[in-house]
């Protein structure tokens, strides 16, 4: 196999994979970045900030290629779509031309076979699907169908929008995505040559606002939603999935001005971390009844302002702040869960999320 930037690549290696690649808003989404990121990840746990890899406009997520070095961004304000090249260091380059997504691009994700792309777009509710080539480069562009909201009867004079958020490749092959605006998660079959193909779809409760996902090894899919400051757990029961729990998202409550951001697994799968804007926490979960429970433990100063995403790396938890500028790290209590104080912190313009190469 030959990688995109020309070297021979392994099967399942990613090179450099010390780098967390940071999203972040550059000037035109009121951000101080000047593209996307990069950090060096050491053995203690800290992180160093290396610098700029590519100047992007406002790539406020960005996702990697499970086999190759290609590095896949949103440009958010500009409504696109960029693939770039590792080639070497800290460094990304443009690999082709961008292309056309929807409004306020938000969230891209690869599929971990390395088939396709999608992005999800808060501003106009588009899915949208991305082929890639040997390469990883993207050769075909597909649309999914729009959403229809479930509970349009609860506002009968006022018609929604709808509000793509985010994607998540299961565990069988197919991919989930949330709409904020219209409450929902939507499942996907994939059909090459096509894209995504409407699969079914589960109705969270009106207002709630599903952000971001996460997988547990049980086949349970954990929802946090921003609006509502709550989780869910959809379990899959004959190939469709259905909501089973419903709970706060925080062990003290939501607070004024609060919204959700992000979910994500602890080692083992044992505990979940929520991450909480406004009041600016990290709320701990534990993960209960065989995956179908999470129930808040804690709730521990997030380490900043405005924690936007967070990534559990082995012991450690970073924490990117979009508004004050710095990734917070904790060291994880193996037993408990628990972060105990901020151990490292580093300085990184307006990162809006972290993620491994590799």
């Amino acid at each position: 196999m030959t990688s995109a930037s020309g070297t021979p690549a392994t099967e399942g290696q990613a090179p450099h994979t010390a780098i967390i690649w940071t999203g972040a808003y550059t000037p035109d989404g009121g951000g101080r970045a000047e593209g996307i990121g990069a950090l060096r990840a050491n053995g203690d746990g800290s992180l160093e900030w290396l610098g700029t890899a590519v100047e992007a406009q406002s790539p406020s997520f960005v996702a990697v290629h499970p086999t190759l070095p290609v590095v896949y961004a949103v440009a958010e304000q500009r409504r696109m779509v960029q693939a770039y090249r590792h080639v070497g260091g800290h460094t990304l380059e443009p690999m082709g031309t961008p292309w056309p997504a929807g409004e306020a691009t938000c969230h891209v994700a690869v599929d971990p076979q390395g088939r396709f792309v999608t992005a999800t777009c808060w501003g106009d509710g588009q899915v949208l699907l991305y082929e890639l080539d040997a390469d990883g480069g993207i050769t075909e562009r597909f649309p999914a169908s729009p959403s229809v909201d479930p509970h349009a009867a609860h506002s009968p004079d006022e018609r929604r929008q709808s509000r793509a958020h985010t994607s998540l490749t299961l565990q069988d092959g197919r991919v989930m995505t949330t709409d904020l605006g219209h409450d929902t998660l939507r499942i996907w079959t994939y059909k090459p040559g096509t894209g995504l193909v409407a699969d079914h779809e589960v109705a969270l409760p009106f207002g709630s606002g599903p952000r971001h996902l996460a997988q547990h090894s049980s086949g349970n899919v954990f929802v946090v939603s921003e609006y509502s400051i709550e989780v869910f757990v959809v379990r899959p029961e004959a190939g469709t999935f259905e909501l089973v729990f419903r709970g706060p998202a925080t062990l003290g409550g939501a607070r004024d001005g609060d919204s959700a951001a992000e979910i994500c697994l602890g080692p083992g799968g044992t505990f979940a971390y929520a991450g909480v804007r406004g009041s600016n926490r990290i709320s701990v979960l534990e993960v209960g009844s065989d995956g179908s429970e999470l129930l808040p433990v804690q709730d521990v100063y997030s380490g900043g302002d405005w924690p936007r995403h967070h990534l559990v790396q082995g012991p450690w938890l970073h924490v990117a702040h979009e508004r004050s500028d710095n990734v917070a790290t904790f060291a994880l209590d193996p037993g408990t869960g628990l972060p105990g104080p901020v151990v490292h912190n580093v300085k990184t313009p307006s990162p809006t999320a972290l993620v491994p190469n590799g």
